[in-house]
């Protein structure tokens, strides 16, 4: 008889646009979280959804409404949603969009979740591309996209060059989505072997507890300027750490 395999519980965070609700729709299986697909977004809040998956394992997936804590509001929400994280954190979904520009914000996302949650979290990163339609569309193949956009290049290998191509609209397949989704899965799984424990299983307690401590770490990083020179070398600072 199998054991059942321990529930996972993964944070998806992106830009408002991005495609963050549909894609945990696509992960849960189910229409969990407000999508309509438009770009202003419709996720304001943070919020945990779980499904059981067919193995029988539980699977919770927390929306976040931002890459970082621009304002007081994303700040309260952050704590949130780090108290949702009963067990700690099994992965952190970063989800762009191969149909939007890549933003400043976008750009500076590593190290504003190595400021918030410590170096050790970017070992639980997966980066998920929506709109994989977006490359055929433009004639491009994923390879193309990325040498053309040296930020995201840069992105994925400080992560291991963790990544899942989504579709999440009607032009995808049910076996394109399974497969899709049991990729991601794979990722957690093998995130979970590498890494022992869940993320902030016990180092969260200080940002949980201490909202003085957490809005210190938002002013960092509202205070981060840097040119690309320096984003660079401190992105390839972050990979060899």
């Amino acid at each position: 008889m199998e054991l059942l395999r321990p529930a996972r519980t993964v944070i998806l965070v992106a830009r408002s646009g991005n495609g963050k609700s549909a894609t945990g729709n696509s992960i849960l299986g189910r229409q969990a979280f407000k999508s309509k697909g438009r770009a202003s977004g419709v996720t304001t809040i943070c919020e945990l959804q779980s499904s059981t998956l067919p193995n029988g394992q539980i699977l919770n997936v927390i929306g976040l409404f931002s890459l970082s804590p621009s304002t007081e509001f994303t700040c309260r929400e952050i704590l949130r949603c780090l108290s949702l994280t009963k067990e700690g954190i099994d992965a952190v979904l970063l989800v762009f969009s191969l149909r939007n520009k890549l933003t400043e914000e976008e750009k500076s996302v590593l190290l504003a979740l190595k400021i918030l949650f410590g170096s050790k979290v970017l070992d639980y990163v997966i980066v998920v591309f929506t709109n994989e339609d977006a490359l055929e569309d433009n004639g491009d193949t994923f390879e193309e996209y990325v040498n053309d956009c040296p930020d995201i290049k840069e992105i994925l290998e400080a992560c291991n060059d963790r990544k899942v191509l989504f579709e999440n609209t009607v032009k995808a397949s049910d076996i394109q989505r399974a497969k899709q989704v049991q990729e991601l899965l794979n990722y957690v799984e093998e995130i979970a072997r590498t890494n022992e424990k869940p993320y902030m299983d016990d180092l969260s307690h200080e940002i949980r507890e201490n909202e003085t401590v957490f809005q210190e770490k938002q002013r960092q990083i509202l205070e981060m300027k840097m040119n690309q020179q320096d984003m660079s070398r401190m992105l390839k600072d972050t990979n060899e750490s």
